[in-house]
């Protein structure tokens, strides 16, 4: 009868030891540093498609996945409105939602995508390795993934990990056009 305490026990302290493990959230996209998936879904309607030429279109481009039933992606919401008028190139695919639910919200809420897929079943998302809204790719020039962020873009998590990288994007797209 002692070993099953004994088993629970040490399933707690390989748990306990796995939470306090560095860089758990920091796993690379298997994405990164290579071309960034086609688009599988068509435009919502009424907005252009993201094509091959929108992910490769000579600039650092922003794709993000969301959804208009996802909190989170309310919460970075004007922050993707505040890259837009910055811009940026900021491509959106909308993400196990309703047409008229994701469209209400852009025209409620502003629309600060260039272009925006609508994907209902999230084929696009598991082409990407998305596991749910709101998650954000930094792609360069050429459409290259150069990071992936899983998470709404606010708050410190963003501040220390999103904005270093595509700062870091923005500077070398400036030195190569030099």
């Amino acid at each position: 009868m002692v070993l099953p305490p004994l088993i629970f026990a040490a399933f707690g302290v390989m748990a306990y030891m796995g939470l306090g493990r560095e860089g758990a959230d920091e796993l690379e996209s298997k994405f990164e540093g290579k071309p960034a998936p086609a688009m599988t879904e068509t435009a919502l309607p009424g907005y252009d498609p993201i094509t091959r030429a929108e992910l490769a279109a000579g600039e650092v481009t922003i794709v993000n996945f969301w959804a208009s039933w996802c909190p989170p992606c309310r919460a970075e919401h004007p922050r993707l409105l505040e890259m837009r008028d910055e811009g940026l190139r900021v491509l959106g695919v909308n993400f196990k939602d309703k047409e008229g639910q994701a469209r209400r919200y852009l025209a409620d809420d502003g629309n600060p995508f260039l272009a925006v897929a609508f994907d209902p079943a999230g084929r696009t998302a598991i082409d990407w390795g998305v596991t749910g809204p709101p998650e954000t790719f930094i792609l360069d020039g050429d459409g290259t993934v150069l990071f992936k962020f899983v998470g709404p873009l606010v708050g410190s998590d963003y501040e220390q990990r999103f904005v270093p990288r595509l700062e870091a994007a923005l500077a070398a797209e400036a030195a190569d056009g030099e």
